[in-house]
């Protein structure tokens, strides 16, 4: 028996149970398994890496870390064609030296809907690609759904720009700030028993 199947089966956990294969990441930052091929993040491009195969889902993995997990897609039928999966926060280190990529790059074909509807409008201007890719870059730094929410704020508000987004951005994250009690208030409840006592001693 492996020696990882007797180390999960003495302490009692589930066994992590799945095939490891190496793989090399392609100038293109994708890897391919089965005739599909799914994207790593561009740091990683033409660098060796693990990928760990499961029935459901596939972990790209490099000194122990987790780069990336995706689903697994399962083909059955022979001479259907592989598909490429993207990650479109895989390549924002891409345009970021490239911001062109963004008008005819794969990866950004299926942005969300708010991104999306943001640099149909960035994109008519000139620099408008390479404020749109600044504003992706967003997502690295700050939560994705205040960021979308930023963005889908901007063409309501008739400015779509990085500055405006970013406003926004601070905004809101300033607003979900929560204040925290430095000292939790108790409850007593003695209390009302000593104001019912009064309330009987009353004439």
């Amino acid at each position: 028996m492996p020696a990882n199947v007797l180390t999960s089966w003495f302490r009692g956990v589930p066994f992590d149970g799945f095939a490891e294969q190496p793989r090399r990441v392609s100038p293109t930052c994708l890897i391919q398994f089965e005739g599909n091929r799914y994207s790593v993040s561009a740091s990683f491009a033409n660098r060796p890496v693990s990928l760990r195969v499961y029935p459901d889902r596939l972990r790209v993995i490099t000194e122990g870390q987790v780069l990336c997990v995706h689903d697994r897609i399962i083909t059955r039928s022979h001479g259907v064609p592989g598909r490429t999966v993207y990650d479109w926060r895989h390549y924002l280190a891409v345009i970021q030296r490239k911001p062109g990529a963004l008008r005819n790059g794969a990866p950004f074909a299926e942005l969300p809907a708010a991104f999306q509807v943001l640099q149909d409008q960035l994109l008519r201007r000139p620099g408008g690609d390479r404020e749109m890719a600044e504003i992706l870059a967003l997502v690295l730094q700050h939560d994705e759904q205040a960021v979308l929410c930023a963005a889908e704020l901007a063409p309501a508000g008739g400015v779509a720009t990085k500055t405006y987004v970013l406003n926004t951005l601070h905004r809101l994250i300033d607003a979900s700030q929560v204040l925290v009690f430095e000292h939790e208030p108790c409850a007593d409840t003695g209390r009302y028993d000593t104001l019912r006592g009064d309330s009987r001693r009353a004439p």
